[in-house]
């Protein structure tokens, strides 16, 4: 028998919007309650007194649920007569787009239309950018979870469904432009009126007593080398959790960590607490446990997190650790390190220092130094820079002579294509990646906009 929670949850329909429902929570437990309609997408609008306000205008049918799940687990529910008339209301909705479907099958589509909302809502699916297809609205965006996946999202409120998926953000950036490049738009569209009425049930309520919740930054999409730093430490932890490949060590000092690959050959230092422009990474390959390194690479402590969890991931994959020594570095190396960059329109020019890729917005670029590729120890025969110009960076990565050419070409390819996140910087301009390499066309999906709920 389950056990009796003190808590009592009176359900009840939202005193100004036509669909929503509002519990109000009592008893010493209440925070039980709270705490499982709240992870049911119940929100919390002031002291015990949690709002569920959706998109799809089921919220009598989800509020039943939840009240099923409550009494389950031995909390006392109370349904007001007005929301169980409600609830045990049957209606449709006029012109939907898929006649076929039986009422169960519509409520399965309209949920998941409002997970997309929901993931939207709370920072789990950036949105990259929308546009309008001639018959609704359609998207692009990268899901911050989930292994990164990229989607092409079609239709608006309960119509909303992931209409194509994609391998990464630059793969479905290129295919939506493909197919809406006239009336692409940077980030997510304005919001609909059914989800500006759901915004505005959850705060209707008194604010004095309203729970407070953290401000939720509206994050911007950028090409990858203006991205946010980020955590550092965190990106390392996730790589050695996921690669077990590689051992996790600890020096004297609290300071530094290494991540050392079971060969031994291939070493990773990160030192914590680095100002922006100090080395805060450090990647050395070595022809055995105990020879001098034959390559190694540094990083600067405001390296996008992005560009390092790339450069680990290749790492990760083995390919390219080891490389011929002694041979000077060729054209065939710098045109191979640096094909992606070319095939996106980077300039290429010739200065004092070499040879110099700049981004077509002139805020990154890389440098490749002849004079010190005949130096095997040389620190930095390549520089990777974002900023004013690779003598005052933003972020710096640097390269010894003898660095694989295929990561450089990835590191070279992350730069010219992939995106990532900023706080929205003040006073700048948006910044819009074309990209040049072909993908599959975002797939057509016929629906009309939602039609209103009828009673």
């Amino acid at each position: 028998m389950t056990a009796s929670i003190d808590a009592h949850v009176r359900l009840d329909t939202h005193p100004t919007h036509p669909s929503a429902v509002q519990a109000v929570l009592t008893g010493t437990q209440a925070h039980v309650a709270s705490t499982a309609l709240e992870a049911a997408g119940w929100s919390a609008a002031a002291t015990d007194v949690l709002v569920l306000a959706r998109i799809d205008h089921e919220e009598p049918y989800w509020a039943a649920d939840a009240a099923q799940h409550l009494t389950a687990e031995g909390i006392t529910v109370e349904i007001t007569p007005r929301l169980q008339e409600a609830i045990d209301e049957e209606w449709t909705w006029p012109n939907y787009p898929m006649p076929w479907c039986t009422r169960n099958e519509i409520r399965e589509v309209s949920d998941q239309a409002q997970k997309i909302h929901d993931d939207i809502r709370n920072g789990h699916l950036l949105i990259h950018a929308h546009a309008h297809d001639g018959h609704t609205t359609v998207a692009v965006g990268t899901y911050l979870h989930q292994g990164g996946k990229s989607v092409y999202l079609h239709g608006e409120d309960h119509l909303r469904q992931i209409a194509d998926t994609f391998d990464s953000p630059a793969e479905a950036l290129v295919a939506f432009e493909n197919a809406h490049a006239a009336e692409m738009r940077p980030g997510p569209a304005p919001l609909t009126d059914t989800e500006r009425a759901a915004t505005a049930a959850r705060s209707v309520f008194d604010i004095t007593t309203a729970k407070p919740e953290p401000p939720r930054p509206q994050l911007e999409a950028v090409p990858i080398y203006l991205a946010d730093a980020g955590d550092h430490d965190a990106l390392l932890d996730t790589f050695l959790d996921t690669h077990g490949e590689f051992e996790k060590w600890r020096t004297w000092s609290d300071e530094t960590t290494h991540a050392i690959h079971e060969s031994q050959t291939l070493r990773i230092e990160r030192v914590h607490e680095t100002q922006a422009r100090e080395t805060a990474w450090t990647v050395a390959a070595y022809e055995t446990p105990v020879s001098d390194r034959m390559w190694h690479l540094t990083a600067s402590g405001a390296t996008p997190a992005p560009v390092l969890q790339n450069l680990l991931n290749h790492l990760a994959d083995g390919d390219g650790w080891d490389t011929v020594i002694g041979v000077p570095v060729g054209e065939r190396t710098v045109t191979t390190a640096t094909q992606p960059l070319t095939e996106a329109g980077w300039k290429h020019t010739l200065t004092g220092h070499g040879i110099r890729w700049t981004s077509p917005d002139g805020q990154a670029g890389v440098r490749f130094d002849p004079l010190t590729a005949q130096a095997p120890q040389s620190p930095a025969t390549w520089t990777i820079w974002a900023g004013p110009d690779p003598d005052r960076p933003t972020w710096a990565i640097t390269a010894s002579p003898h660095t694989p050419s295929s990561l450089l070409a990835d590191l070279s390819e992350t730069l010219a294509h992939e995106t990532g996140t900023r706080q929205p910087q003040p006073g700048r301009r948006d910044h819009r990646t074309r990209l040049a390499a072909s993908a599959p066309a975002a797939p057509a999906v016929t629906s009309g906009r939602p039609a209103s709920r009828s009673r």
